[in-house]
């Protein structure tokens, strides 16, 4: 668990920095800078996806994931979320409307992707925390840029950082056979998607119902043992 709390630590900071820089920018600063960490995030996730091995994989998860969570309306619940925590954290209400974009931002590009699933393994069973150490340098860094677009609500996304990465190190041992290589790889294609939809919605101002779609990112997971048994 210390690889995570270092991650989540960095967050924290990142965020803390990010939030300074936020204040007293200007809209017309604010708004480019949005549009270009959108140009940005959408090549992380572009970068991503092209790494699948399997398309027809991708598409079933991203059909099957995003009708579950159109029926569990999972978008709303977390704008409803993002409402919520809005009125405890802010004075004035000027987060209200990024907060929601900024936690699942920031939630999906720390938590997709090989070093967080390979980093947790390593500091669960082997102690080894080295590949978490150097995730959350990126993670920081990358905290103070989406914090001074979108707000406190990347601050957040260190809670789920905590959970996710904390969950596969504590049950490293037991997991890890069903996290091989072609799970982890579809699991951040499927991930890679999701973010460059989150890009998409943040450099051209379009509402793709992202959280939606999460649920797509499981999929792979169960897909592979499921498909050994036959």
């Amino acid at each position: 668990m210390i690889g995570t709390l270092i991650n989540c630590l960095a967050i924290v900071l990142g965020s803390a920095i990010g939030l300074l820089l936020r204040r007293g920018m200007k809209e017309s600063i604010s708004r480019t800078v949005m549009q270009g960490v959108g140009l940005s995030v959408m090549l992380i996730g572009i970068s991503g996806a092209i790494q699948t091995a399997n398309t027809l994989l991708v598409i079933l998860s991203m059909v099957i994931g995003g009708g579950l969570g159109a029926w569990l309306n999972i978008d709303a619940r977390m704008n409803r979320l993002g409402e919520w925590a809005q009125r405890r954290l802010t004075r004035d209400g000027s987060e209200g409307n990024t907060f929601a974009q900024g936690f699942v931002t920031a939630s999906l590009v720390y938590c997709v992707g090989a070093m967080a699933v390979v980093g947790a393994l390593d500091s669960g069973i082997r102690g080894d925390h080295t590949t978490l150490i150097a995730k959350a340098a990126l993670d920081g860094i990358t905290a103070i840029i989406f914090t001074s677009s979108l707000g406190i609500g990347v601050m957040l996304s260190a809670v789920p950082v905590l959970v996710y990465q904390g969950a596969i190190a504590l049950l490293g041992n037991a997991i890890a056979p069903l996290l091989s290589d072609a799970v982890i790889t579809e699991m951040s294609a499927v991930g890679g998607l999701l973010i460059m939809a989150i890009g998409i919605n943040m450099a051209l101002d379009k509402d793709i119902k992202v959280a939606n779609l999460l649920p797509a990112i499981l999929i792979p997971f169960l897909y592979y043992p499921i498909a050994q048994l036959f």
